[in-house]
């Protein structure tokens, strides 16, 4: 089956999905952000996007997804995202939410935090959901005026597959299914290329199907639902300051009090809490900075610490019981800079910018 043309053409295919799909719960905004983060994530160290992703692959990213969205709105409930019924809610949120209350010990904690306390029982929500999603969401998120088109991706089960065929496949016994999407030509690299347009679309999407099931203001919701605040990246800033030696990472001057952690590939542009992804600098650099992304010397200092600091790294993300994952955190700046136009022009301090110089920034990721 062919699919769309251009990066255009598939922009315009998934905005009418996203406005028309036949879902009554809000997975088809998780798996769409889903399989924009993979595409990401999964991006090789010369820059080519996946291929093939996996049904257990986008199982983990949409636990991760609504995560922060499984704690109690404003103090009182867990926001409707779905179900049949007036007070029901999405099975797979209300899997999520139920994990996280055993197992969370407050509403900013980190999702590596609650998985390793109960290894078993995240294992247990990870199957859950993915058969939530290979049940539902991701034969039906193709679906447009009742007729499915397959310009995303192809998979490989029916409508009546059972559970038990993938409960086997889960548990790694003999099992016929295959969990593997196989994504249509150019699919992932449009997915890339259109990250930073889709992404904040989309959200505004879901944020707006979530105000209208629980009667909310939309504006609210949004930042409860996707803003970084409330995280704390305090408890590393003090061992990442002293792995820079004291210094700003990106002017290299002394740092005093008002220094911040920084997210070196923005929060706006992929939500990366990985250790790798932080950096301390001084208020007035990250403010400077805000949501660009950074010039060619930057980068090429940012990959080089991933490589030559990552027992430091590790240490740190050990005792501060901190998410670390240097590739993936590397896959998504490589999708992001390894597609820049020539003309590119990247944050390189205050208000200044610079040619992206492409060549050095391949080289520094690809090593």
């Amino acid at each position: 089956m062919s699919g769309p043309k251009d990066a255009i053409a598939l922009a315009e295919k998934v905005l009418t999905l996203l406005a028309e799909g036949s879902f009554s719960a809000t997975y088809k905004y998780a798996l769409f952000i889903a399989l924009l983060d993979l595409c990401l994530e999964q991006t090789s160290k010369r820059g080519a996007p996946p291929s093939v992703l996996t049904t257990r692959q986008l199982a983990e990213k949409t636990i991760e997804l609504y995560w922060p969205h499984a704690i109690p709105f404003e103090g009182q409930a867990v926001l409707r995202q779905g179900g049949t019924h007036q007070g029901s809610q999405a099975e797979i949120l209300r899997a999520i939410a139920g994990f996280r209350g055993r197992h969370a010990g407050s509403s900013t904690e980190l999702i590596f935090r609650a998985r390793s306390r109960d290894e078993k029982g995240f294992e247990a929500l990870v199957r859950l959901v993915e058969w939530k999603l290979i049940e539902m969401p991701i034969p039906r998120l193709q679906v447009l005026g009742g007729e499915e088109e397959r310009f995303l991706y192809e998979y490989a089960w029916t409508r009546d597959i059972q559970r038990s065929e993938v409960s086997a496949y889960q548990r790694r016994e003999r099992s016929t299914f295959d969990n593997r999407l196989l994504l249509r030509p150019r699919v992932a690299q449009w997915f890339v290329q259109l990250n930073g347009v889709l992404r904040p679309l989309i959200q505004r999407e879901w944020a707006r199907m979530v105000a209208a099931m629980n009667g909310l203001p939309e504006l609210r919701l949004e930042e409860f639902l996707f803003g970084a605040s409330r995280i704390s990246l305090e408890a590393v800033r003090s061992p990442l300051r002293e792995l820079q030696s004291g210094r700003c990472f990106y002017c290299d001057g002394q740092l005093g009090e008002r220094s911040e952690v920084d997210h070196f590939i923005p929060w706006s542009r992929h939500p990366d809490n990985g250790l790798d992804n932080l950096v301390v600098a001084h208020d007035r650099c990250n403010n400077a900075k805000r949501d660009f992304l950074a010039a060619a010397e930057h980068v090429e200092r940012w990959a080089q610490r991933s490589r030559s600091l990552a027992g430091d790294l590790e240490d740190i993300s050990q005792q501060r019981d901190w998410a670390r994952d240097a590739r993936k955190t590397l896959g998504v700046a490589r999708a992001m800079y390894v597609r820049l136009p020539e003309d590119a022009r990247l944050w390189q301090r205050e208000k200044t910018f610079e040619q992206a110089h492409k060549e050095r920034i391949v080289e520094a990721l690809a090593a």
